[in-house]
Order: C-alpha cells, then sequence, then structure tokens
C-alpha cells in the first residue's frame, strides 16, 4: 500500500539548499523506513523560494530531478504558511498576508507554477492549500470582495496553466477556527455559486474539522451537495479533553500550552460551541464544564498523555464518508508541523524521521486502500 504524502511544513528551511537539506535528512529515511520505493511529500516552499522557483524553468526541473533520486513524489503543496513559520512566536502571523492583499495572490500564483513541473506522471491533478481568506478581524464587506476578486483571478490563472500543462491544478480552501471561513460550514456558504468549483473547493483539515464539533460525515455531505469537492484532505487529530474542570485535566491539557503556534480551544455546551482563540486564554476564560477540543495537531500513532485523548476518529470517519461519496479519493497528507512543541519533544533528527514514518504507518494501516497523493 502507497503511504498518503506527509507535510514538509514540520521542517524549518525557507531556501532551496534548506529544502533539500532537510530532505536528505528526514524524508529520505522516512521512506527508508517504511521500505517504500516511493515517498510523496506535501510540500511546503516559504515565499522567497517557491518566487524563484516560479522564474527559473532550471531550477524547477533540477527540483525535480532531486525529487526523484530520493525516491520522492509531488502532487500537493501547502502554501498557507507564507514564511516564517519557525519562528520563536508564530501565532496570528500565519494568516499573514490575506487573500485582500496581492501578495498572497503572487504566491499562491508562484506555488501553482513550481508544482506543474513536479507532478508525477501517475498524478491526474496538482492541489495546493491554502488559508480560510484571513483571521476574523478586521474584515468587513470590501474585504470580502476583494478575497473573492482574488480568487476569481487565481482561478483564471489556473485555467490557463490547465491548457498549457495539460493536468489542472487545484486550490484547497482550508477552513480553520478562529478565521473569515472558521466551519466547514461557513466555507460551502461563502464559496458555493461564489467560485470557480472547477478549479477551487475544500481542504478537510481532519484537526480543524474536529475542533469545530462537526458531525464528519455532514461536513462531507454538505461539501458535495453544494457542488463543490474535497480537493485534499490533511490527516490530523486534535487534542480532546472529557473533563477540563477537573484538576487532572486543567493540568493535562496546560501541559500543551506554547508559545509559538496559535492553539483555538472548543467547549462542547449544549447550549452552543464556547470560543477561546488561544489555549492560556481558553484556561482563563471557558467554564470548563464540558469537553474540551483543542487545535493542537497531535501525532496520529500515539496516545497523548490521560486523561487526554485524541479525535483520531473524527479522521476516520471523514475517510469513510469520502469513500461512501466520491468515486475517486482525494490528495491525503499527514500534517503534524508540532513535532518539536509537543512537551518532551524530541527533537533529535532519528527521533522525528521514525515519528513521522511511524505516523505514515499508522494511517497506512488504518485509512485503507485509495488514501494516498
Amino acid at each position: 500500500m502507497t503511504p498518503p504524502a506527509y507535510c514538509t511544513n514540520v521542517h524549518p528551511a525557507e531556501d532551496l539548499p534548506g529544502v533539500l537539506a532537510q530532505l536528505d535528512r528526514y524524508a529520505v529515511h522516512v521512506r527508508e523506513d517504511l521500505g517504500v520505493d516511493t515517498l510523496a511529500l506535501g510540500l511546503w516552499l516559504a515565499e522567497p523560494v517557491a518566487h524563484g522557483l516560479a522564474k527559473d524553468e532550471t531550477a524547477r526541473h533540477g527540483l525535480a530531478a532531486e525529487l526523484r533520486a530520493r525516491g520522492l513524489t509531488v502532487s500537493t503543496l501547502n502554501a498557507f504558511p507564507y514564511g516564517g513559520f519557525h519562528q520563536e512566536v508564530v501565532k496570528h502571523s500565519v494568516y499573514l498576508p490575506p487573500w485582500t492583499d496581492p501578495r498572497r495572490l503572487a504566491y499562491t500564483a508562484d506555488c501553482a507554477v513550481v508544482l506543474a513541473d513536479l507532478l508525477p506522471d501517475s498524478a491526474s491533478y496538482g492541489s495546493i492549500s491554502t488559508l480560510p481568506l484571513a483571521w476574523r478581524e478586521p474584515w468587513t464587506g470590501i474585504d470580502d470582495e476583494r478575497a473573492r476578486g482574488a480568487l476569481d483571478a487565481f482561478a483564471r490563472f489556473l485555467r490557463a496553466e490547465a491548457t498549457r500543462n495539460g493536468r489542472p491544478i487545484m486550490l484547497a480552501v482550508e477552513p480553520e477556527p478562529g478565521c473569515v471561513l472558521d466551519t466547514v460550514a461557513d466555507a460551502v456558504e461563502w464559496m458555493a455559486g461564489r467560485v470557480d468549483h472547477d478549479h477551487i473547493g475544500v481542504c478537510l483539515d481532519t484537526c480543524h474539522l474536529a475542533v469545530s464539533f462537526a458531525d464528519p460525515a455532514e461536513a462531507v455531505a454538505t461539501i458535495h451537495r453544494a457542488g463543490l469537492s474535497v480537493v485534499k484532505v490533511q490527516a490530523s487529530a486534535a487534542l480532546e479533553v472529557a473533563e477540563p474542570g477537573t484538576e487532572e485535566g486543567r493540568r493535562a491539557i496546560a501541559a500543551f500550552a506554547e508559545p509559538r503556534y496559535l492553539h483555538q480551544v472548543r467547549e462542547n455546551d449544549p447550549a452552543g460551541v464556547l470560543a477561546a482563540d488561544d489555549l492560556p486564554d481558553a484556561l482563563e476564560e471557558l467554564p470548563a464544564k464540558h469537553p474540551w477540543r483543542v487545535h493542537f495537531h497531535v501525532p496520529l500513532h500515539e496516545a497523548p498523555p490521560a486523561p487526554l485523548t485524541s479525535t483520531t476518529g473524527v479522521l476516520l470517519a471523514a475517510t469513510e464518508a469520502l469513500r461512501a461519496t466520491v468515486e475517486t479519493m482525494p490528495h491525503f497528507e499527514v500534517e503534524t508541523y508540532t513535532w518539536t512543541v509537543l512537551p518532551g519533544s524530541r527533537h533529535s533528527d532519528d527521533g522525528l524521521a521514525k515519528g513521522i514514518a511511524a505516523e505514515l504507518r499508522w494511517a497506512m494501516e488504518h485509512l485503507g486502500e485509495g488514501v494516498s497523493a
């Protein structure tokens, strides 16, 4: 069985030599650990790397050759982070620039140009995941129209690229808690009838889906009823604590409060889901009377310390719903970018490579045939 892709945004390289060095340092060892001839990557290229490659066809062909030489393939790019994804503090800056800023359109277009020259012969399409327009504040009606105009312009660009290259590349918009498109329902409402459905669809991040407490099967059905497609799945799991108000629950979840990334929290109150924008805020503000889910991508194959659990069940349910709905499964990408900020994380090269391989092995065993990239 072919493993799904793993997302390289877990690695901090932001220049081309650094990208290649990280592939040698980790990806090759992951492939060897899995015992497969070819390993798929969900490649992350920071803006300077993507721009340089987009302007240099020789460099793009050179990167494709370097990938082949290492037994690596790329059918999908993660273009959510623009750059600086491994700074000491990232938090809200990961949503910059938004889709109202011309730099976001230019960066994503550069990624499409690069991906067209990286696609393996076996790929029927390429996919690029992107942010859900912007963080929710500030956001005005004018911003809304600007974002729609930018996505229309990008769809026109993708149509022209497909004519030139013979295979389509699709944009996958990724709903995330706290953003303009907070949930799958928000994304469907905004996108349905508003974007080019042939070139723009949804990236279903199953950690984000779990945090929203949405039903996975209904989320998949909602997307397809609207005439949209799931272009890409980010196979990921959130943290859950059933009793966040107990001393044990509070202590366990507090261990995951760290300064680099934003960890949105939702409490499943019967009267309506309650929200906090980050884990430290939740610990201070939420009543903690009902279960919490936390936007902290945790390894798929490892249970977090009790009394915490992970939401791999949401990933499994979403995968089964897709299998029952579509003829061909979308791209799957395991995206656990938080390895180095996990409590007691293993920072060694060998530990990270083995951890990524273990996640992919879990995905191969639990997600079934047809789940790859």
